[in-house]
């Protein structure tokens, strides 16, 4: 069940329960309703956080005993022994450690609905920040486990998908509110297996059924912009008398915005010789790869996706699932991080995304990247990916106040995230959630308990409606009164 039908279930559950007689609930400390909507926490005029180790993810890298100052929603300085202004929040980071807000740039999370449009091997025109829904309680689970930004994608059914959005976990808030304001427009590529489907889904009969033809497909896609753009050039040159305007075409004008060099591509990809492939069209083309998505055999040609400029936005160590990744291997991040990638590691998943810290801690395992190095591959170099990094990814003056405090070092599997902020405004407080937790039980028990009632009051009127084929009961006070009726 999705999360927009969860809700509205909740939502009806509720009233009935509320319409069957609110007095009769036991007192609650809170409102009902917050049980699934909260409001935007407030936004201290400032905050500093004392005595922490901090990992910037910057140019001041691993600070200990430092202190972190916010006002306003922004940076203001990482350093020692800040002076903070009067009435600032202040936070006891003794034996705590600090982190950027952890950046998935691959999501799914907060899709209502379908996450492909597949009927079409390119459908440009679809855009996830329309099909964005904020009650999704992933959005909020994954808060509590650091994640403050997401890219998210568009599925992988098409050569050329839907248009992706890059969000910040702002739980509580509206859906255009969940946007991440000027972070560049994306769109998600795919190539393989997914796109051309002979192999999963021999039914369809949607062109390309070979690797050959997914390729075939950007170019024309490419060459059809190209052809579409010089029909508006000649028509806004006004050399036709009376000439009619070509008809506008929404799926063109987006894939012609990656030749303009003002829409991202993220393209999934596996195998080597597709993403050298890919390199080839935008060479052609004249656009950048922003990342390979995935980029299960980027080892194989680190020094290419360099050479190009692409970041690899990958699993960590995910193998063996299917045929096409059958040569992935956990080391891929750390040899093209060698070879001077851009590397992030990516959930893909509601559920890893919660725990994106470890995924970064891999790195250390399989290849042995140094830990602040390790950290940036969900922080600093996702931002770098999104091109995002003059808001966020590193801690630095400036920058937006998102933040996490661990219990332990981000990369040890016993921390536990503490509390998460964005924008200088506490989203996610572990201590807060534990102690409402038996406040929402009762809550629950107290609803289910209502409708419990009344489903039995139901059951029980309906035990006493007369069986269908029972003669009627004459009135007593009418003797007779069936055969009187008739007479008359």
């Amino acid at each position: 069940m999705n999360a927009l039908r969860c809700r509205r279930k909740a939502r009806r559950s509720l009233a009935v329960a509320l319409l069957l007689g609110a007095a009769t609930l036991p007192a609650l400390a809170f409102d009902p309703v917050s049980a699934w909507r909260s409001g935007v926490p407030e936004q201290p005029a400032a905050v500093v956080v004392r005595h922490a180790t901090i990992w910037t993810s910057g140019a001041q890298g691993k600070l200990e005993g430092a202190d972190l100052l916010v006002r306003k929603g922004k940076i203001v300085a990482v350093g020692k022994d800040l002076a903070a202004p009067a009435g600032a929040l202040v936070i006891d980071g003794s034996s705590l450690h600090l982190t950027p807000g952890l950046i998935d740039a691959h999501s799914h999370t907060a899709v209502s609905g379908q996450v492909n449009e597949g009927t079409h091997i390119s459908t440009a025109e679809v855009r996830i920040a329309d099909v964005l829904d904020p009650d999704d309680v992933n959005l909020y689970r994954e808060l509590a486990g650091g994640l403050t930004v997401a890219n998210v994608l568009h599925g992988s059914a098409n050569a050329i998908g839907g248009q992706n959005a890059v969000i910040k976990l702002r739980w509580g808030a509206t859906a255009r509110e969940l946007l991440l304001e000027g972070a560049p427009p994306g769109i998600k590529f795919a190539l393989g297996e997914n796109p051309k489907q002979s192999n999963w889904n021999p039914s369809s009969l949607r062109f390309p059924r070979t690797r050959l033809g997914v390729q075939e497909v950007l170019r024309a896609k490419f060459q059809a912009v190209r052809d579409y753009q010089r029909s508006w050039d000649e028509f806004r040159a006004g050399k036709k008398k009376n000439a009619v305007p070509p008809r506008r075409d929404l799926e063109l004008e987006a894939i012609g915005e990656i030749l303009a060099g003002k829409r991202l591509v993220h393209s999934h990809s596996y195998r080597a010789d597709e993403i050298l492939m890919l390199i080839r069209v935008a060479d052609e083309f004249g656009f950048k790869i922003a990342t390979f998505q995935h980029a299960l055999e980027s080892y194989k040609v680190a020094d290419e996706v360099a050479r190009h400029g692409a970041g690899a936005s990958m699993f960590s160590d995910w193998w063996a699932y299917k045929y096409e990744v059958i040569d992935a291997i956990p080391w891929a991040g750390a040899i093209d991080w060698q070879k001077g990638v851009s590397v992030s590691f990516n959930s893909d998943s509601d559920e890893l995304a919660r725990r994106l810290n470890l995924e970064a801690a891999k790195a250390v395992r399989y290849g042995g990247v140094p830990e602040v190095e390790a950290l940036k591959f969900v922080t600093a170099n996702p931002a770098h990916q999104l091109g995002i990094a003059d808001r966020v990814g590193t801690l630095e003056a400036g920058k937006d106040a998102d933040f996490v405090l661990w219990s332990g070092s981000p990369l040890d599997s016993t921390s536990v995230c503490l509390e998460t902020w964005i924008d200088g405004r506490k989203y996610f407080d572990r201590q807060a959630d534990l102690a409402a937790r038996a406040g929402l039980a009762a809550e629950r028990a107290a609803l289910l308990s209502k409708i419990r009632a009344e489903a039995e009051k139901e059951k029980e009127k309906a035990s006493k409606k007369p069986e269908a084929g029972d003669a009627p009961k004459s009135d007593p006070a009418k003797p007779d009164g069936l055969a009187a009726e008739v007479s008359r």
